[in-house]
C-alpha cells in the first residue's frame, strides 16, 4: 500500500512538472524515454531474459 501511495505521489509530481514545461520539451522528453524503453526491451530480448 505504501508503494502505491509513493507511486501516485511521484506520478503527481511528474505531471505537475510537465504542466509547467512547454509542450515541445514534454514531447522530446517523452520521445527520449520511449527510445530508452525500446532499447532496453531489445537488449533484454536479445540476451534471452524476456519473461
Amino acid at each position: 500500500m505504501i508503494l502505491i501511495v509513493g507511486a501516485l505521489a511521484v506520478l503527481g509530481f511528474l505531471i505537475g512538472a510537465a504542466a509547467h514545461l512547454p509542450p515541445s520539451v514534454s514531447l522530446i522528453a517523452g520521445a527520449v524515454i520511449g527510445c530508452w524503453l525500446i532499447a532496453f526491451a531489445v537488449r533484454e530480448r536479445r540476451w534471452g531474459r524476456w519473461w
